[in-house]
């Protein structure tokens, strides 16, 4: 079946296989790989428990894990977890409630994760992390079972990116979340680059645009996208490569009433005005809704920023539906 779907028809099929990658990450688990390092500044904080050694192994291009508001007691997961320094900053922010799983593909990455959480559980006092072997686009965890993924320069890595962001929809809960750090191209990557091993290993020829990554995202039912670029990279055959962190949501099911009643929504700021599901919603101006929407408004990401007023006279105890 070769079922491209609408917005995606530039990302074509490369030559590079899973195990390429895979052989390219187990020579940098025992030896820096210089080419595969971007600028992450974590913050020192985050490091004080974990030990130095992993830092030598952490390859990234985003600190994905300061940017997810992760609270205590949540549950994670990092994709494409490596030497598990994104894990390691998490078990501290989820506290001994939560849980941190990791999952990688290369077994030295994972034995090299193993033996260092052994030394971050003793420092932090307790043990919550985990590391399985798997892969993006069979994740091993089970259905809506964790509130947040993350995953620091690994969807580019993907030959079948499709897959990886409804597994990422799978497994989250519904409200939950996806915190990305990824490299993102401005223009599509030809495809004699996408053919080129070093350069997918390397978080280049398996770049998205941000048009084709959100449409991806889109197509497995994520909303609510935030975006910020943190840095350019590298500039490849007149391409540029940039870091962005990508947060989406995963939708909370909605009970659809047979004739949902009306409330007020306010829209909080920082601009002027939005427009959502064609309503424009200018900052600080009630508008009427009904109740099946303004449900929406009032869970993750934009509970932030509406308020949502009840009515003054409820609805009637009658369960018939209305005439």
């Amino acid at each position: 079946m070769n079922d491209r779907r609408a917005g995606t028809e530039t990302e074509t099929r490369s030559e590079v296989t899973r195990d390429d990658v895979r052989d390219y990450y187990s020579k940098a688990a025992v030896a820096t790989q210089e080419s595969l390092c971007c600028p992450v500044n974590y913050d020192p904080g985050d490091l004080s428990h974990i030990p130095s050694e992993v830092m030598d192994i952490s390859y990234g291009c985003g600190s994905p894990v300061n940017r997810a508001n992760i609270a205590p007691g949540e549950s994670m997961v990092d994709l494409g977890s490596g030497g598990g320094i994104d894990c390691f900053i998490a078990a501290k922010f989820v506290g001994p409630e939560g849980k941190v799983t990791g999952v990688d593909m290369t077994e030295k990455m994972l034995a090299s994760a193993r033996k260092n959480s052994e030394q971050v559980s003793k420092n932090l006092g307790y043990n919550n992390i985990e590391f399985k072997h798997g892969f993006l686009e069979a994740i091993p965890m089970d259905d809506q079972s964790v509130d947040v993924v993350t995953s620091n320069c690994v969807i580019n890595l993907s030959t079948d990116k499709e897959e990886v962001f409804r597994e990422i929809h799978r497994i989250l809960k519904p409200g939950g979340r996806f915190v990305i750090a990824d490299i993102i191209s401005d223009k599509p990557v030809p495809q004699e680059m996408r053919n080129n091993r070093e350069l997918w290993g390397e978080c280049v020829s398996g770049a998205l645009t941000l048009d084709e990554f959100i449409n991806y995202s889109k197509q497995s039912d994520f909303h609510g996208f935030t975006l910020q670029k943190d840095y350019l990279w590298k500039i490849v055959e007149g391409i540029r490569f940039y870091s962005y962190i990508l947060t989406a949501y995963k939708s909370v099911p909605v009970e659809q009433s047979c004739c949902p009643g009306k409330v007020q929504a306010i829209y909080a700021g920082p601009l002027h005005a939005v427009t959502f599901r064609n309503i424009q919603f200018p900052m600080g101006v009630p508008v009427e809704v009904d109740e099946d929407f303004a449900s929406v408004l009032d869970s993750p990401p934009y509970r932030e920023m509406f308020n949502i007023i009840d009515p003054e006279e409820k609805a009637s105890d009658d369960d018939s539906c209305c005439s």
